[in-house]
C-alpha cells in the first residue's frame, strides 16, 4: 500500500500523530478470491483518490480476465460442491448475523474508510451507511430459513410442490454512492438463498468493501462462496461475461446496463439480469401541501448524498398558488447547507465523488445557466477538492437538459403547475420511473396520484424513506426487479415445479 502526504490530514483535522489515521486503512487492499487476498496477477493496480484533497488515498490492485476467471471458477465450486448451499438455512443465517456483528463492531473504520473514498460526511457514513448495512444482513439472515415453495393442487391425479433454489454463482456489480450499503443489497439476499457470489466494486470506491472482504473471512462464510474484485468497467465486463456466471445483478446507470444486457446476449447465453438503475424523480407540491415539511423533505431528498442517489428529487412541480412561499422556505434551508470537509462536525455535503463527476455536474450547471433561471448556487465552491455550491433553478422548462438527464450531483430544477392532470402527464413524461414524492394532505389526491404516477417507490408527505424490507425498484428504463425485502430474493431463486402420481388415490377417477 502506498501512501503520500495526504495522510498528514486525518479526517480533515490536522494530526501531529498520524498513526491513528493509518490503523484505520484496511488491512488488505488486494482482490479476494477464494477466501484468500492476493495481487492482480497482471501486478497492475490503479489509485484511490482523496476527493477532498484530490490526492492518492493508496493503490489498489486491477483484476485482470485470469482473476475472474479464478473468481468465478472458485464460486463454481463453492455453489457445485462447496458447504454453503448445502448448509440449513438457519446455519446460513447464523454466519450472516455473525456478518452483521463484525460491521457493527467495525463501524468507526468503515464510516471513516466511506466518507475518505466518497466525500459524504462521516455523521451519515457512521449513522446511516455502516449500521444499515448490517441491518440489512441481519434481515436477510433472518429470511435464509425461511425460503420454501409451495403445495399446488391438482385436477388430475397428481401431487405437485415448488421448490425455491439457489441460482448459482452471480455476479454484481456495485456503484460508488452507498459503496457498502450496495454491497449489502447484493450480498445479502443472494447468500441468504444459497448462492456463491463474485462482486465487483466500483473503482471510485473500493475499500470498504475490501474491509468486506475481511470481515465475510472472519464470520466462517465458506472459501469461494463470497469473492470480490476491484477494477475497472473492463472488470465488470469480464464477469458478465463469464460462462460460468449464472446470473447478473448490476446497480447504476442505464447507460451501462443497457450495455451489460448487450454482453451478456453475445455469450449466447440466456442468464437472468437484475438492474437497479438511474431515475429523475419528481417531486409534486400541491396546493393543500404543508409546505414546511414539504420544503423540507424536497430539500432532504435532493441534497442528501451530494446529490449523488439514483432516487434524487431533482424535478420539483411547485403548484403555482404556493410557488412564492415554497421557494423561499426551500432557499432558506439551501442557504443554510454547509458544505465543507466531510470529516468536520456540522458539515452537511462534502465534495462530489471525483473529477470525472465534478465535471460533469459543472457541466449541467452551465447548461442550466441558458436553460432556466438560477437562484442559489452555480459555482465551484473552495479552490481544491471537488466541491459544488448546492444549486436551485427556477423556471426550467420540461425539455431541458437538467430537466430531462440525471445529473447526479446537488442540483435542483423546479418549474410549476396549475392542473393535476397536467402535472400528472409531465411527470411521467420520462424514460425513468424509479421513485417519486407526493405533498399533499388531501387523501383523493395522494391516492389518485401515487396510483397514476410510473415509479417504484412513490413516498407520501416524506422522501428517503428506506426499510429492509420495503422493496426498491424501478419501472421503465430505472431497472427491472426490486433490491431489499422478500421480492429480492427472487433475483436470486429458481422455481422447480415438482410433479408426481397420487398412486391408488380414489379421489380421482
Amino acid at each position: 500500500m502506498k501512501m503520500i502526504s495526504a495522510w498528514k490530514r486525518l479526517g480533515g483535522v490536522r494530526h501531529a500523530n498520524t498513526t491513528a489515521g493509518i490503523a484505520l486503512l484496511p488491512k488488505q487492499t488486494k482482490l479476494f478470491i477464494d477466501g484468500q487476498f492476493v495481487d492482480s496477477s497482471t501486478g497492475k493496480t490503479f489509485t484511490t483518490i482523496d476527493p477532498r484533497t484530490e490526492e492518492v488515498i493508496c493503490e489498489v490492485p486491477e483484476a485482470s480476465l485470469a482473476d475472474v476467471d479464478a473468481a468465478v471458477s472458485a464460486a463454481r465450486q463453492a455453489f457445485d460442491k462447496g458447504p454453503w448451499p448445502r448448509m440449513s438455512g438457519y446455519e446460513r443465517g447464523r454466519v450472516l448475523n455473525k456478518l452483521a456483528d463484525l460491521i457493527d463492531e467495525n463501524t468507526k473504520q468503515l464510516a471513516w474508510l466511506e466518507s475518505l473514498d466518497n466525500g459524504k460526511p462521516l455523521f451519515f457514513s457512521t449513522n446511516a451507511d455502516i449500521p444499515l448495512s448490517a441491518m440489512h444482513f441481519r434481515y436477510y439472515a433472518g429470511w435464509a430459513d425461511k425460503i420454501s415453495g409451495r403445495t399446488i393442487g391438482q385436477h388430475s391425479n397428481h401431487f405437485t410442490y415448488t421448490l425455491h433454489e439457489p441460482i448459482g454463482v452471480c455476479g454484481q456489480i456495485i456503484p460508488w454512492n452507498f459503496p457498502m450499503l450496495m454491497a449489502a443489497w447484493k450480498i445479502a439476499p443472494a447468500l441468504a438463498a444459497g448462492n456463491s457470489v463474485v462482486l465487483k466494486l466500483s473503482e471510485k470506491t473500493p475499500l470498504t468493501g475490501l474491509v468486506l472482504a475481511e470481515l465475510c473471512k472472519e464470520a466462517g462464510i465458506p472459501d469461494g462462496a463470497v469473492n470480490i474484485l476491484s477494477g475497472s468497467g473492463a472488470v465488470g465486463d469480464a464477469v458478465v461475461r463469464h460462462q460460468g456466471v449464472d446470473k447478473v445483478s448490476f446497480t447504476g446507470s442505464t447507460g451501462t446496463a443497457l450495455k451489460i444486457s448487450k454482453a451478456v446476449a453475445e455469450t449466447g447465453r440466456i442468464k437472468p439480469i437484475s438492474t437497479e438503475l438511474g431515475g429523475k424523480s419528481p417531486a409534486l407540491v400541491f396546493p393543500d401541501a404543508d409546505l414546511d415539511l414539504a420544503a423540507e423533505n424536497v430539500y432532504f431528498g435532493l441534497f442528501f448524498n451530494h446529490g449523488q442517489c439514483c432516487c434524487a428529487a431533482s424535478r420539483v412541480y411547485v403548484h403555482e398558488s404556493v410557488r412564492e412561499e415554497f421557494t423561499e422556505k426551500l432557499l432558506t434551508k439551501v442557504e443554510n447547507r454547509k458544505v465543507g470537509d466531510p470529516f468536520e462536525d456540522g458539515v452537511d455535503q462534502g465534495p462530489q465523488v471525483d473529477k470525472l463527476q465534478f465535471d460533469r455536474v459543472m457541466g449541467f450547471i452551465q447548461k442550466g445557466k441558458m436553460e432556466g433561471d438560477l437562484l442559489i448556487g452555480g459555482n465551484r465552491y473552495g479552490d481544491k477538492g471537488f466541491y459544488v455550491q448546492p444549486t436551485v433553478f427556477e423556471n426550467i422548462p420540461d425539455d431541458a437538459t437538467i430537466m430531462t438527464d440525471e445529473i447526479f450531483g446537488p442540483v435542483l430544477a423546479m418549474n410549476t403547475f396549475t392542473d393535476t392532470d397536467e402535472v400528472i402527464a409531465r411527470a411521467n413524461d420520462t424514460p425513468y420511473g424509479l421513485a417519486a414524492g407526493i405533498f399533499s394532505q388531501n387523501v383523493d389526491t395522494v391516492n389518485r396520484v401515487s396510483r397514476a404516477l410510473k415509479a417504484g417507490t412513490v413516498w407520501v408527505n416524506c422522501y428517503n424513506i428506506f426499510d429492509n424490507a420495503a422493496p426498491f425498484g424501478g419501472y421503465k428504463n430505472s431497472g427491472v426487479g426490486r433490491d431489499k425485502g422478500e421480492y429480492a430474493l427472487s433475483n436470486y431463486t429458481e422455481v422447480k415445479c415438482v410433479t408426481m402420481p397420487l398412486v391408488g388415490d380414489p379421489t380421482f377417477k
